[in-house]
């Protein structure tokens, strides 16, 4: 929803994914989506896959042209391999079905069409296709999972968490999903399924890139490849992205292809708002005006190699899940330190220099007091620039200003 609006989604009150138990706002139709301004200028747009913005209105009431829904893959899965179920449930498994017929490369054939469609015409394309994956359960095929033996699969080096002075939540999302007495040899196996189902992924989007090449397009299309948050995985012994806001689920990949404009292999060290700022980036490459209420910036700073040295120096992230019950998260991280503003539960603040795998909370130190005071200094800066209504009230800002909680963890 965010990433439609070009806001960061508190703004709107769409807290957490539209599909929740306990329900929440979600962006209307008739608020702002780039993607009319797209339509406006002349672009067709299409959508293919996973839908995850309004529960009752779907692509088309927000500027697509054209929608192919993931249910269309399942009902074709049904039709065409009737007898075969998955059995494994959330830790994953292989899928028995030829990987031309996995989810992926189908959504992916399906992109193809669209782009033989446009290009039988003289009007510019936009196409969004959302993977279903590789959210768990991860499911390849098997020409996928064969790459990728468990046995060789290293732990990752934060698996052996403690939760030692860590929120508790954290501990309890084991118990939620009746994970806790999981060892590695249980892990090993479906890390190996997660890369696979990349890999899987990655051999789709190479199919779009072929037919590109055909349809002698690539020169004249940016591509735009990325993620909406991450998954643990086994890191920290836990799963999914939940009540965390560890690397693992917020840092995610990032790759851009627009011929003539950013170099092969040009690699940009800086923060980006991946969803905040690839809409000001589209509309500025096609000389649009940015509206004034964008949170992100262009990044055509960045791909064009211009001076940038007042680009952003930190990333700060939310959180407003609901999956196991509500839980808020403010984080702020720079090169050095990232701080965790947890509102019901102990904070955390990570050295990343020297704890990359963010294991240590040394939250309750007391040398490192006038650091989380400048941390929480300017998240709040942050949150109330960028319209966050958390920071508004003054029973929470005082938490952050007054440092009253900070004392209490010391």
């Amino acid at each position: 929803q965010a990433f439609l609006n070009g806001k960061r989604p508190e703004t709107f009150g769409a807290l957490w994914n539209q599909g929740g138990t306990l329900k929440t706002c979600n962006l209307s139709p008739e608020d702002y989506s780039w993607v009319k301004e797209l339509k406006d200028i002349g672009y067709q747009n299409a959508f293919i896959g996973k839908w995850d913005v309004n529960p009752i209105f779907g692509p088309l009431d927000y500027g697509f042209d054209h929608f192919t829904p993931l249910n269309d893959y399942w009902e074709y899965r049904e039709k065409h391999y009737p007898s075969l179920k998955y059995e494994e449930g959330w830790m994953g498994e292989i899928d028995k079905i030829p990987y031309r017929e996995n989810v992926s490369h189908w959504l992916a054939y399906k992109a193809i069409d669209y782009m033989e469609e446009y290009s039988d015409n003289d009007k510019p394309w936009h196409i969004r296709l959302d993977f279903p994956g590789p959210h768990l359960p991860c499911r390849p095929s098997k020409e996928f999972a064969k790459l990728y033996n468990s046995n060789d699969i290293p732990p990752w080096p934060s698996f052996e968490e403690d939760f030692k002075n860590k929120p508790y939540i954290q501990k309890q999302q084991l118990y939620s999903w009746n994970i806790e007495d999981l060892t590695w040899q249980d892990w090993k196996e479906t890390v190996a399924l997660y890369y696979a189902t990349i890999s899987e992924i990655d051999n789709a989007i190479g199919k779009i890139l072929d037919k590109l090449d055909k349809l002698n397009q690539a020169d004249n299309t940016l591509i735009i490849y990325t993620a909406d948050h991450g998954d643990m995985c086994g890191s920290h012994r836990m799963i999914d992205k939940h009540y965390v806001l560890y690397d693992d689920v917020v840092r995610v990949p990032l790759v851009i292809r627009w011929p003539s404009i950013v170099p092969p292999n040009k690699v940009i060290d800086e923060y980006i708002y991946q969803f905040l700022d690839i809409p000001p980036t589209i509309l500025e490459a096609l000389g649009e005006a940015l509206p004034d209420f964008f949170v992100g910036r262009s990044l055509l700073p960045l791909l064009k190699g211009r001076d940038v040295k007042k680009w952003r120096k930190e990333a700060v992230t939310t959180y407003n899940g609901q999956q196991f019950g509500l839980y808020t998260q403010r984080m702020i991280r720079n090169e050095t330190w990232k701080y965790i503003w947890n509102t019901t539960d102990i904070d955390e603040l990570y050295n990343l220099q020297e704890d990359p795998y963010e294991l240590n909370n040394l939250i309750g130190n007391e040398e490192y007091k006038p650091i989380v005071n400048c941390l929480r200094k300017r998240l709040y800066e942050v949150l109330m620039e960028e319209g966050d209504g958390l920071v508004k009230s003054s029973w929470i800002k005082r938490q952050l200003l007054n440092n009253k909680k900070l004392d209490h963890q010391m």
